[in-house]
């Protein structure tokens, strides 16, 4: 049985989260609801998340002293990783001796903290369906990977990705010979930690991309089972997600495929949580393309269309409690962009976007917007996707940011 204790007592549930942006935010009021004390740590001060929490904490995350030190300072229970860049050999060893628990494990932080680790796990050793690839550290390697100088060609078009970044960030579509030094360049800009190193991808025709979400959490008999929720739809641009919907229509083959490849990917990275797991679609195929140990930014949309959000389902199983993917309606997220290179910045329009049938809105408090920086989401639950999409655009297009006057 899972015991919970009282927030600021002497019994109290302590639980860190590493990076406290609009996903974690989320995360950490989905905690708190079950009465769970919660640290959000970020590398700026005034982060979402730091918002919401009981207290909050400003380090450089990549730093491994900086973590150990606030780690052993705050004696939290568990340590749960939200975002990429963070010092994961500090935590396989604090996890080692016995310090702290991470989520799912700081081996599963450690391999999806980029692309290389995940995807020679997923290709080289489950052997998983994939795209090509090759890792390249300079601008003459890529472009032989491209032409095939060391080994098959990758060839045109093709997708190149900086090993480790968020929200597709530095990531872009080679189309010719002419536009392989700017994403060189646009990829090195777009990296988490600048370190030189991309994946370039041979590109798949596929006919959609979904996010299948993979929940790892304890069942009847206490142990750890494998369940999903329905596949989310999503659009990007360069990279970057801008709307996602929920439930997207499968074939029943190629669903049980991508549960297959999730549920594989999942167990050998192991623990409890939520996994976010791309993959792409083509008629009965199914490739694997990402996971996140996480909530993934398309699953906003289970704010709408779930009666456990992905956030409530991260929290509930990294916690040992049950879960339910059951999903209430059908629904879609659409991207609210900041429009705008300034701080503290207001928004018009609310209240004409919550007027718009079905629709809620989440404001996510970022105190610096940038013309592309996600600074809001709205969501929609209606009859039916295509209304549900419609709809949501509608409404993200309502909000209005601008420079505070």
């Amino acid at each position: 049985m899972t015991t919970l204790g009282t927030p600021l007592s002497p019994s109290a549930t302590r639980v860190m989260l590493l990076g406290s942006g609009e996903l974690g935010k989320e995360v950490l009021i989905a905690l708190q609801r079950l009465g769970v004390e919660t640290i959000a740590v970020d590398r700026y001060p005034n982060a979402p998340g730091q918002q919401v929490a009981h207290h909050a904490r400003t380090i450089t995350m990549s730093d491994p002293a900086q973590l150990k030190a606030l780690i052993e300072a705050e004696k939290p229970m568990l340590v749960v990783p939200e975002i990429e860049a963070i010092a994961t050999p500090m935590l396989e060893e604090l996890e080692a001796a016995g310090v702290v628990r991470v989520i799912p494990t700081a081996r599963a932080a450690r391999l999806t903290m980029d692309r290389e680790g995940i995807r020679r796990l997923a290709a080289e050793t489950l052997g998983l369906p994939t795209s090509p690839y090759k890792f390249c550290d300079s601008l003459d390697e890529l472009q032989a990977a491209i032409d095939g100088k060391d080994g098959p060609a990758i060839g045109y078009p093709c997708v190149v990705k900086p090993v480790m970044s968020s929200s597709g960030k530095g990531q872009s579509k080679i189309d010719g010979p002419q536009d392989v030094r700017k994403a060189w360049d646009y990829a090195m800009a777009g990296g988490r930690v600048s370190h030189g190193r991309v994946i370039v991808e041979g590109f798949i025709d596929f006919d959609y991309e979904i996010t299948l979400l993979t929940v790892r959490a304890k069942g009847e008999r206490g142990e750890v089972e494998c369940t999903f929720c329905e596949p989310i739809g999503h659009r990007q641009v360069s990279g970057d997600y801008v709307e996602s919907w929920q439930p997207h229509p499968m074939a029943p083959a190629a669903l049980a495929k991508a549960q297959e490849i999730a549920r594989a990917v999942t167990a050998d990275l192991g623990g409890q949580g939520l996994f976010g797991v791309e993959l792409f679609v083509k008629g009965e195929q199914v490739w694997f393309s990402e996971v996140s140990p996480r909530p993934h930014d398309t699953g906003m949309v289970t704010m709408a269309t779930q009666w456990q959000n992905e956030f409530e389902l991260h929290a509930r199983a990294i916690l040992g409690l049950p879960v339910d993917t059951s999903l209430k309606s059908p629904g879609a997220s659409a991207v609210i962009y900041g429009g705008v290179d300034a701080q503290g910045i207001v928004f018009d329009g609310v209240a004409e976007a919550l007027r718009i049938a079905g629709c809620d809105i989440r404001l996510f408090g970022k105190p610096e917007s940038f013309e592309r920086r996600r600074m809001g989401v709205a969501l929609v639950h209606a009859k039916d996707i295509d209304t549900a999409r419609h709809l949501a655009r509608e409404a993200a297009a309502a909000v209005k940011p601008r420079a505070a006057s």
